[in-house]
This record gives structure tokens, C-alpha cells and sequence, in this order.
């Protein structure tokens, strides 16, 4: 009997790293920021340079449209090229429908529609919220245009989006930087990518700001944090010289974070 035990224990442990050379999962958040967004390409190119795998993208805002054109196949090189654009920068001044968007958008992502977003080359949620009951919606499927506009239907600036019987609007409102969301589906660690200025510290979550509370805790909860200085610049900023510097604050933010990101990747045997 004791043989028998030592021989299964003897065969486990054979079996076993079959089983433990499964690698972690690792996701990149992106938050908000509308025109502020350029940093997050440029931050993209050092994420990129570290060789760190990315196996999910979760976004909100600004932060939806960079990971979903990501989760597509586009790159920071091209994002960088796409962001100076004329095009890229009259697309968000634009009607208040949004509508110039949301064909733009399209042409972009190939008119991707009823598609599961876990079927993208990369995994991808965005955040959005409905407005009509103040209550935060995740997007894994559908009209992949359609949603990443919906995640940054600014009030007051944008139309919401109507699905079904919600009304959409941008999910910073109540979640913008969706660590959480990330959590969720199954990462065990996240990069994530913050365009926030005035992060509100010690400041507590009230009926004007709910979601303070989630974005702290979110911000705790990232492994890389990654933050530019983006003191000065503005979510409308859509000017070729200011897009250019924001691009630059993101790569100075990335190269800063490229050692951590490296010690990562070997720590956890990315």
C-alpha cells in the first residue's frame, strides 16, 4: 500500500508542471480621457517594446476605442500614425449624434456587427453606463463600432446610445479605469493606463462624483500603474501640436515603466 501511495505521489509530481507551465493572464486597462487618449499610444509603444504578452484589453471612453482598435490588430505604430491624423481629430468634432463617429469607427474595425468581443484576435470589454438607471454596463458583444461609441457618449456632448432598452453614455461616469472589469474575466495581472489629472484623493464619493470609490480601489488593484503627467491638457484637446505632445507625456510614462514591466515579464515568466 505505501508503494502504491509513493508511486501516485511519484506520478503526480511528474504530471503536475504539465498543468503549471499555464502562464498568467494579463490584461491592459485603459481609462479615459477623450483627447487625451494620445498618451495611451504613446505608453502602447512601450508596453509593446517589453514584450509583456496581452491576452485581454478592457477600456472606457477614449480608452474603448484605443483597446478595441488594440484587441483588433492595430498597433501603437499605427495608432500613433492614425492619432495625428486630420481625420482622427474631426472625427470628435463632430455632431452632437456622434453619428461621424460611429461610421469612422466602422471603417476602422472592418464593420464588425453581432460579434462576441471574446472572438477579436484579443479578448475585449469596454465600459459604458445607462443612464437611465445610473447603473454601469459591460459590452462583450454586438456592433463593435456601435459600442466603443457608446462607451464615450459624453453627456452633454454626445447623444447617448440606445441599445434595447438602455440608454448609453460614457463609462467614466462610473468606472474609468475598469481594473475591476478586467478582474472578471480572468486576469491575473493588469497594466493599467490612466489619463487622470485630478485623482481626487481623500475626497469621498458623493452623488456628484459616485465613482470615486471603484476608481480608487482600481487603482490599487493594478499591478503596473501607469500614469503621465498630462498636467495642462484637456479631454478636447484635438489640435495636431497638442495631440503630439500628449503622445510624447505617453512615451515618457511608458519608458519610465519599461523596467518594472521587464522585471514583470520575468518575474511571473511572461
Amino acid at each position: 500500500m505505501m508503494f502504491r501511495s509513493i508511486f501516485i505521489l511519484i506520478f503526480s509530481l511528474i504530471l503536475c508542471p504539465l498543468g503549471a507551465q499555464e502562464r498568467p493572464k494579463v490584461a491592459l486597462v485603459l481609462g479615459g480621457g477623450g483627447a487625451k487618449g494620445a498618451a495611451t499610444v504613446g505608453v502602447l509603444k512601450y508596453v509593446e517594446q517589453s514584450g509583456v504578452p496581452i491576452d485581454m484589453v478592457v477600456g472606457t471612453s477614449i480608452g474603448s476605442i484605443v483597446g478595441g482598435m488594440y484587441s483588433l490588430g492595430y498597433r501603437s505604430e499605427q495608432l500613433d500614425s492614425l492619432f495625428r491624423t486630420q481625420e482622427w481629430m474631426d472625427m470628435f468634432a463632430g455632431s452632437l449624434m456622434g453619428d461621424s463617429i460611429v461610421r469612422a469607427l466602422r471603417n476602422l474595425t472592418g464593420n464588425l456587427d453581432e460579434t462576441k468581443f471574446d472572438s477579436l484576435p484579443i479578448p475585449f470589454r469596454c465600459v459604458a453606463v445607462d443612464i437611465r438607471r445610473m447603473q454601469e454596463v459591460v459590452l462583450t458583444e454586438g456592433d463593435l463600432a456601435q459600442a466603443m461609441r457608446a462607451s464615450m457618449a459624453i453627456p452633454l456632448i454626445f447623444k447617448p446610445v440606445r441599445m434595447g432598452n438602455m440608454r448609453l453614455v460614457d463609462g467614466g461616469v462610473l468606472n474609468n479605469l475598469p481594473v475591476d472589469v478586467a478582474r472578471n474575466m480572468g486576469a491575473d495581472i493588469v497594466i493599467a493606463v490612466d489619463l487622470t489629472v485630478n485623482k481626487h484623493e481623500g475626497e469621498r464619493p458623493s452623488i456628484f462624483r459616485p465613482d470615486l470609490r471603484k476608481y480608487h480601489q482600481n487603482r490599487l488593484d493594478a499591478d503596473v500603474y501607469i500614469n503621465p503627467d498630462l498636467q495642462g491638457y484637456g479631454a478636447h484637446d484635438f489640435k495636431p501640436q497638442r495631440i503630439a505632445e500628449m503622445i510624447a507625456l505617453g512615451e515618457k510614462a511608458g519608458k519610465h515603466a519599461l523596467k518594472e514591466l521587464k522585471k514583470l515579464k520575468k518575474r511571473r515568466k511572461l
